[in-house]
């Protein structure tokens, strides 16, 4: 019964993925043919012109109408506090006391951050009176402190408006260089090499490669606060094509290949998020300190110092310290088959050390230089049954598909996605 109940809530959730689809992609087919669009008469067109009276535009700040007041911006500077801040306004030290005192049960005062903008509204008149102080402590949220003849504290919310968009590019660099050079939000190249990161080697972009992506993007007081929703991505790496089908399989969405396998694998393609790799997997290489040629059974990454480096995959620390040549190194036995070192670290993450487990992405150093370097890198070395094999050329097999019983309403959302990325260009 149990069962019967999670399978039918899955069904759910997946039927409005591809009910919201279809809303999108019928909007972006309203967009892309105007023809679709409908057109409507304006209020003035449908009553005489002498019969439309025109109210007195009231201007809004924060929900404060300012139509009689000066507005003051600034931003909050080291060592400021709120009664610093009152008083450069020339509230009274009583008034002060009130305001903090009130604001306890709304926003502790003591986290205000230098940097964070402020309003101070005051009136026109002689006295130039401070009315309001309007702090925003975040994007979104913003504090009002209302000095009128009873003071009020109050929190509020800031509109978030999301807007769904589409994005495509051709790789001629690096993903980081298309999405800037397209004046996208940068934010998508971590969003891209997240998504793909157990599918694609983002170090081993090709020239010539090409995305597509449709998402959702959030923006307050029309500035940027982020990606908040991926809804089809499609990478074309080597000619070969990689879809991102988002669906929700035992109660938790996660993404999926055209052929229903989870993106996610039992192992990331690479231990770093951007880097570029310097040296390669080599039964003999020339040693650029040492000057004699010797196995190289690892893959070299050049980053610059403290660049994080990640677990690739779920497992057993078996091994921290400082080894001669290697350095500072992490070793994780992930299971009786596979084991991962990571060398040269400028320092560990925290709470690494013997004997602890790890989860796959989670920081367990930092790249550095310790040990035999001729400069910051990290040297990545994979074992199969102790033997040092390409970390390259891994190929980790993915972790459960969309079952047998979801398949159905897999192919719907599927349909959906694919149909949904061939109106992007």
């Amino acid at each position: 019964m149990l069962w019967y109940e999670v399978s039918e809530k899955n069904k759910k959730l997946n039927r409005k993925i591809v009910y919201f689809l279809f809303l999108l992609f019928s909007g972006i087919l309203i967009f892309i043919n105007p023809a679709c669009k409908r057109t409507t008469g304006t209020f003035s067109e449908v009553l005489p012109t002498d019969s439309i009276t025109t109210p007195k535009a009231v201007h809004l700040k924060y929900g404060i109408s300012y139509d009689s007041l000066n507005i003051i911006e600034g931003k909050i500077r080291r060592n400021q506090f709120l009664s610093d801040l009152l008083s450069e306004y020339r509230v009274p030290n009583p008034d002060i006391n009130q305001v903090v005192q009130l604001s306890r049960e709304v926003f502790d005062v003591r986290k205000i951050k230098r940097g964070n903008p402020y309003v101070v509204f005051q009136t026109k008149d002689s006295l130039n009176r401070t009315r309001y102080v309007v702090y925003e402590h975040t994007p979104t949220d913003y504090i009002v402190f209302d000095l009128g003849d009873s003071i009020n504290v109050y929190k509020e919310t800031k509109q978030i408006i999301a807007e769904q968009k589409t994005a495509s590019g051709i790789i001629s660099v690096s993903l980081w260089n298309t999405i800037n050079e397209e004046s996208l939000n940068l934010v998508l190249v971590n969003d891209l090499s997240e998504i793909f990161a157990w599918s694609i080697d983002f170090f081993g972009l090709q020239k010539g490669d090409s995305f597509k992506i449709v998402y959702e993007e959030q923006y307050v007081d029309s500035t940027s606060i982020g990606i908040s929703k991926i809804y089809a991505a499609w990478f074309n790496h080597m000619g070969e094509d990689f879809f991102a089908i988002p669906f929700v399989q035992n109660n938790s969405e996660s993404y999926f290949d055209i052929n229903g396998n989870s993106l996610r694998k039992a192992f990331l393609k690479a231990p770093l998020r951007f880097s570029r790799i310097s040296s390669r997997f080599s039964n003999s290489r020339l040693h650029p300190i040492l000057k004699i040629r010797r196995p190289h059974h690892g893959v070299d990454y050049a980053a610059p110092v403290g660049t994080p480096v990640h677990a690739i995959g779920d497992g057993k620390i078996i091994k921290t310290g400082y080894f001669g040549g290697a350095g500072r190194m992490v070793k994780i036995r992930h299971n009786s088959v596979y084991t991962t070192a990571y060398m040269h670290l400028s320092r560990y993450g925290k709470g690494v050390k013997s004997g602890k487990y790890v989860k796959q992405g989670d920081i367990i150093g930092y790249v550095g230089s310790s040990g035999l370097s001729t400069g910051p890198h990290l040297d990545f070395r994979f074992y199969k049954y102790g033997t040092p094999i390409d970390p390259l050329k891994v190929k980790a097999p993915p972790v459960e598909p969309v079952s047998e019983e979801n398949r159905e309403d897999y192919e719907k959302v599927k349909s959906v996605i694919t149909d949904l990325l061939n109106t992007v260009h």
